[in-house]
């Protein structure tokens, strides 16, 4: 059964595993310098639908289907799939793995929905409330433009500050017992808000609450940032990495060698003109379940902390003035041989 350490942290004694990952981008993804690891790269930013809003539910389903496949299970094997978009009501997921007939909980944390839907599957598995469960996220550029910006056709243009909503997703299957990677630890966020207002600045409104998180989990775990291979955060881009940075800098903690961003990962910046990096909830989600996980896999990497940030805004708290509140939510993932 989980136990709590610290403050905020959660120890897995039941170390829940990741059978099987999935990875679906588009195609200025898969452009990208780690596009030779996703599994699907499509060509057609519509995937054959007349919406880019059913586009990204398409890209949920392929994304579950597919790991599903490398968990060698089926769907009625799943106890419940934790899922989440970016869209009012979480449309890309329900309208995406509706038919699927999962037992579903729908789960909205922004851009750091996939740390919190893996931090949920991983709950359930430990607590044996579920024997297999599945953690998904999505996000595409045009959708996201239309719902929090301006329709494309509006030829808005954006600062260099601002970032590229990733057209991808990402999915894992989490088992009780089957996996030679495991969720070890996790640590939920809090609310962080220091008053940006931006929407184009959005790595600056997530970068403290990525601060607050990892501070946390390194307190209560009484550990450091060299005793981890990885530091990866969700999506905070160069301007919010830059600041996360100076954050630990001014506590005396040099992160720098450690830590990488799914944002900064994804795109090549002076080549792909993305300005800040990359964002959305499917930029954490398929770098995790492509590069990274194939990375413990081979070996390279053994013990990682992966924190997922989201900015909690919505077009109508914009449009009230109101500021960006930001949180960020943690796991901390370990080949086997280092349990």
């Amino acid at each position: 059964m989980a136990k709590r350490i610290g403050k905020r942290t959660i120890i897995f004694e039941n170390s829940p595993k990741i059978a099987g990952y999935y990875s679906v981008v588009g195609k200025k993804e898969g452009e990208g310098p780690i596009g030779d690891g996703f599994h699907e790269v499509c060509e057609d930013e519509l995937l054959g639908f007349d919406s880019f809003e059913r586009a990204e539910s398409e890209l949920q389903r392929r994304a579950v289907l597919g790991a599903l496949d490398a968990a060698k299970t089926k769907p009625q094997n799943i106890d419940c799939i934790f899922a989440g978009d970016l869209l009012n009501q979480c449309i890309g997921s329900s309208f995406g793995i509706g038919d699927l007939e999962i037992p579903f909980s729908g789960l909205y944390g922004a851009c750091s929905t996939m740390a919190l839907a893996l931090i949920n599957a991983a709950v359930h598995i430990d607590g044996g409330a579920a024997k297999e469960a599945i953690a998904v996220t999505s996000s595409h550029f045009c959708s996201a433009e239309r719902q929090y910006r301006f329709p494309l056709e509006y030829g808005s243009q954006r600062p260099q500050s601002a970032q590229w909503t990733v057209t991808g997703s990402g999915s894992a299957v989490l088992t009780a017992k089957r996996g030679d990677i495991a969720v070890h630890s996790a640590c939920i966020g809090r609310i962080c808000d220091l008053g940006v207002k931006d929407q184009n600045n959005m790595g600056a409104a997530m970068a403290p609450a990525a601060y607050d998180t990892v501070r946390a989990y390194l307190e209560d775990t009484e550990t450091k940032p060299d005793d981890y291979d990885m530091i990866l955060t969700g999506d905070l881009g160069l301007v919010g990495s830059s600041m996360f940075c100076s954050l630990f800098a001014r506590d005396g903690v040099d992160i720098t060698r450690v830590h990488r961003d799914c944002g900064l990962l994804i795109f090549d910046r002076e080549r792909q003109d993305v300005h800040s990096g990359g964002s959305g909830c499917g930029c954490s989600a398929s770098v995790l379940c492509s590069n990274i996980l194939n990375r413990m896999n081979g070996g390279e990497l053994k013990n990682i902390l992966f924190c997922a940030t989201g900015a909690l805004l919505s077009p109508t708290s914009v449009l009230q003035g109101n500021s960006i509140p930001s949180i960020a939510h943690l796991i901390n993932l370990r080949r086997q041989d280092r349990i």
